[in-house]
């Protein structure tokens, strides 16, 4: 039996393109970007989530001479967030990352431990988390959950 899988995403040509409030989250993960600590790689990530209070929160991606004893800005951050705020609701997700220079138009797009991660916290508090990853200065993808770059996903339900 053969099967079709489609998702739905916006793409952004770049943040001009945002709406203003979409806009002030992509500025506060290109600031958090520049928190990375990337010495190895060279690839700086940021990462700000609003919550449902209206808190935002910010993180950025820590590397280790003992690869891989880093962790990503995505993991960083939402692990920092239900720890500090377990009662909140995560209502977005921006993710910019790209070389130090900040010359990559593509938008790139979360780990599969992150990816794993996000929908492990959008499992726990039932409601879809609107993400966004995309470039410092070019273009951003939205989607609507997680579940749309993690279609056939691990969850408690396999346990």
């Amino acid at each position: 039996m053969k099967k079709e899988l489609t998702i739905r995403y916006d793409v952004f040509a770049n943040a001009d393109e945002l709406s203003d409030a979409d806009r002030q989250l992509f500025d506060k993960a290109a600031e958090a970007r520049t928190k990375a600590y990337a010495p190895y790689s060279d690839f700086l990530v940021g990462c700000a989530l609003l919550l449902d209070n209206g808190e935002t929160v910010t993180g950025s991606n820590q590397e280790n001479a003992a690869y891989p004893s880093g962790l990503c800005a995505e993991r960083s951050t939402i692990f920092w967030t239900h720890g500090n705020f377990p009662d909140q609701r995560i209502l977005k997700m921006f993710v910019v990352g790209g070389p130090r220079d900040g010359k990559q138009d593509t938008a790139v797009p979360p780990c599969g431990a992150c990816r794993q991660s996000i929908l492990e916290y959008e499992r726990l508090q039932s409601e879809d988390i609107e993400f966004f990853f995309g470039s410092p200065e070019g273009e951003i993808v939205r989607c609507g959950s997680i579940r749309d770059l993690v279609p056939f996903s691990f969850g408690a339900e396999f346990l």
